[in-house]
């Protein structure tokens, strides 16, 4: 019964994942342009599924999440602020580069893994976490990686940095779609208001089309990345696919969660590095090739950190 778990909750998504990879390499769908199916996806397609997840959830399931938003907060800021001082310290990159890597290492792959994996391993319940966990990243680790880049690119070309920087990068992170969506959906789920069906319909409709397209665009930004493996590689897949889950482990077990709200703290902690910080990268002109590597080793390694944490957690 657990094996049949877990193939239904991998093969799928790595399969997709692969799909667009290889759609990728074969220049089948050009990999150096994929700000059309960015779009869609964090714009569009994810807003759509989070927040008709979240309106029509529960008030009691709403508030049950709490104790996610901040045990997985803490696990990315912990995660992030380490890599960051790893990497200045040890790695001696600049500190937008720092901050990029810290953002992939410390912030997984909700969009693209997290979604179909927990929806599978929880059923419909499992977008509502992804959706909290994803929220808690923008508001979090996104800015402050814009609020560091932002002013280091500034200083790199003698030019002065926003007057607010740090306003600033909050401004755009809750002007993005995928932040403002799912708040407001939790607004609505806490008031009570039940959100009307042809509404839900209509957002279902594109929603769905949120978990494959984000994996094949996954997909298809790693088949654009070079993979080089070196020790800042092994090390940061190392962080993301096994500290990061293992510190996620410690903190349920310090807050005393409940069996419910610990399995899917960890289901998030145990998800491969983001792309984000490959966006980041190629937008910024930094060490975009570090980071997509980093990516990719990640991805693939996280087959057996995925396995084993589904097992241990699904044991019937």
């Amino acid at each position: 019964m657990t094996s049949n778990v877990i193939l239904m909750a991998l093969v799928p998504v790595f399969f997709v994942l692969l799909l667009g990879y290889a759609a990728g390499k074969a220049r089948i769908v050009d990999n150096g342009r994929v700000d059309g199916l960015n779009a869609l996806v964090m714009d569009f397609a994810l807003p759509a599924s989070l927040f008709a997840a979240t309106a029509s959830a529960p008030r009691d399931r709403i508030i049950d999440q709490v104790s996610v938003f901040l045990v997985f907060g803490l696990t990315m800021l912990i995660v992030y602020l380490a890599w960051y001082c790893f990497a200045r310290r040890f790695v001696e990159v600049t500190r937008s580069d720092a901050a990029v890597q810290a953002l992939t290492v410390g912030f997984p792959n909700l969009a693209g893994v997290g979604l179909p994996i927990l929806s599978t391993v929880l059923g419909p319940a499992g977008v509502v976490p992804v959706a909290v966990a994803l929220a808690t990243g923008s508001m979090l680790v996104s800015p402050l990686t814009l609020v560091i880049a932002e002013i280091s690119v500034s200083k790199s070309r003698g030019t002065d940095a926003p007057a607010s920087p740090v306003l600033t990068a909050i401004r755009r992170a809750f002007a993005k779609p995928v932040v403002w969506a799912p708040a407001l959906g939790v607004v609505l789920s806490l008031s009570d208001l039940n959100l009307a069906p042809l509404v839900h319909a209509c957002l279902n409709l594109i929603g769905n089309a949120a978990a494959g397209v984000a994996l094949f665009l996954t997909g298809l930004v790693l088949s654009a990345q070079s993979l080089r493996i070196d020790w800042r590689v092994i090390a940061a897949t190392g962080t993301a696919d096994i500290l990061r889950p293992l510190l996620a482990v410690a903190l349920v077990y310090g807050f005393h969660l409940g069996p419910d709200i610990a399995k899917t703290a960890i289901l998030l902690a145990v998800l491969p590095s983001g792309f984000f910080g490959i966006l980041f990268a190629v937008n910024y002109r930094l060490d975009s090739a570090t980071v997509g590597s980093m990516v990719i080793a990640s991805t693939g390694f996280s087959v057996v950190s995925l396995a084993i944490a589904i097992a241990t957690l699904s044991p019937h």
